[in-house]
């Protein structure tokens, strides 16, 4: 796959900070740098903070080889001082953040990197990637899971983005609720169940459509889904019964107005005994075309483009800056960017239902604790040894619970304010 190591996702900017840090003798200052959304993507009310677990991984991996090294110095990108710090570097700082399947609202402090300065600034593209892919996969993965009301979704947007995005798209989707996935390196790498069926291709293989689905049939058996809308739908169905009987297991229609389809094709199947036969539908679904169906016959949604393109939102919109130096608060005061300086703890306030009613962070402080407050941040790594992490299965039911926690306002599609406020209270 990659020549290079995880380290070599750093950006050059980095770098170049980093090599004058060693030479004016400011690399080792101890340093705060935090993760977090100055706003959410517009019409969202929530974000769910994904890819800790895959980040974390990578910060363990995280080493300059040296055909790295001899890379970076052959093209003058750093001199032999920083040569020699990538070659021994290794992150022994602190990182703390929210779990991963947590709700995140605008400056809800996602992740806390302490350490030395030039140890903590060389992760940032690092970090941001993951975190600012996965979050946006996840937050709109749990949009369309919330529109589904209980009914599964399968991701099939393998085709529609980067092949290893693929597969964390297909786990932060996993994460978020979908049922499964049609990408079989996330089911082997992550433990996602996978499923799948046959394309239009298959069914013009051959020299008709009773022969393409007897060939499916006789290798899958009638466990499996029927694609009828090659040509005809409902002369597809009818074939695809004829050939595997009222017990088949699903259809799949991939196109067409899928809200009377859906409603034709129950009809059909139930007229032809096959009452059981579930109703699978596919093709530009995101939240809202899952919502609009929401009263029709549909059994099962597949997710494909709008997933891994985070149906909107590419991206979370986080950001890596640094609110502290050796104790000190630093903020950035530029127009529209300003930053609140310190270390932030937050914590988030419910009601003694269980509805979460408002997050509050306070810089260089712990927030006052009521009851019902609950602590978002925990350890990820402690003097740069990684505590144990979450399972996924772990995180997506951390998530549902979040989810469940929430005002329902906060799970409307429309545009609206943050599901629940964020109070920051700025260091003294």
């Amino acid at each position: 796959m990659n020549d290079f190591a995880p380290a070599m996702l750093t950006d050059q900017y980095e770098l170049t900070m980093v090599s004058a840090a060693l030479q004016d003798g400011t690399a080792d200052r101890r340093s705060v740098f935090e993760v977090f959304a100055r706003r959410l993507p517009t019409g969202r009310r929530y974000g769910v903070a994904a890819g800790q677990g895959r980040l974390i991984e990578l910060i363990r991996e995280f080493r300059f080889h040296e055909r790295d090294v001899e890379f970076l110095r052959k093209a003058g990108i750093v001199d032999e001082t920083t040569a020699a710090w990538l070659t021994d570097y290794r992150f022994t700082g602190d990182i703390d953040g929210y779990a991963e399947g947590e709700l995140f609202f605008p400056g809800s402090p996602i992740l806390t990197v302490s350490g030395g300065f030039a140890e903590c600034v060389v992760l940032e593209t690092l970090i941001l990637s993951v975190l600012n892919h996965d979050s946006a996969i996840a937050s709109a993965a749990a949009r369309m899971v919330t529109a589904a009301r209980g009914r599964p979704i399968i991701e099939m947007g393998s085709r529609r983005t980067h092949e290893e995005a693929a597969v964390a798209a297909a786990r932060a989707s996993y994460l978020a609720g979908f049922a499964s996935t049609s990408n079989l390196a996330a089911g082997g790498r992550y433990g996602i169940p996978t499923t799948g069926t046959s394309a239009h291709a298959f069914t013009l293989l051959h020299d008709d459509e009773p022969a393409a689905f007897a060939s499916q049939v006789a290798a899958l058996g009638k466990n499996t889904t029927l694609l009828v809308d090659t040509y005809d739908i409902a002369q597809g169905i009818r074939n695809a019964i004829a050939v595997a009987g009222p017990d088949l297991r699903a259809i799949r229609i991939d196109s067409g107005d899928l809200s009377v389809l859906a409603q034709h094709s129950r009809e059909l199947l139930d007229s032809l005994g096959a009452t059981e036969t579930k109703i699978v539908v596919s093709g530009d679904m995101d939240e809202y075309a899952i919502s609009s169906l929401a009263a029709e016959p549909v059994d099962m949604y597949g997710a494909g483009t709008a997933v891994v393109t985070g149906s909107g939102a590419p991206t979370a919109g986080l950001v890596y800056k640094l609110v502290e130096v050796e104790g000190r608060a630093v903020v950035k005061r530029s127009e529209n960017k300003a930053t609140v300086g310190g270390r932030k703890t937050a914590i988030r306030r419910h009601k003694p239902t269980g509805t979460a009613t408002e997050e509050i962070v306070v810089s260089q402080g712990v927030p006052d604790h009521h009851a019902n407050d609950r602590l978002l941040q925990r350890s990820f790594i402690a003097g740069g040894e990684p505590a144990p992490l979450a399972t996924l299965a772990e995180s997506r039911e951390h998530l549902r619970q979040c989810l469940i926690s929430i005002p329902w306002e906060g799970l409307k599609l429309s545009a609206g304010d943050p599901a629940i406020p964020v109070t920051v209270v700025p260091t003294a």
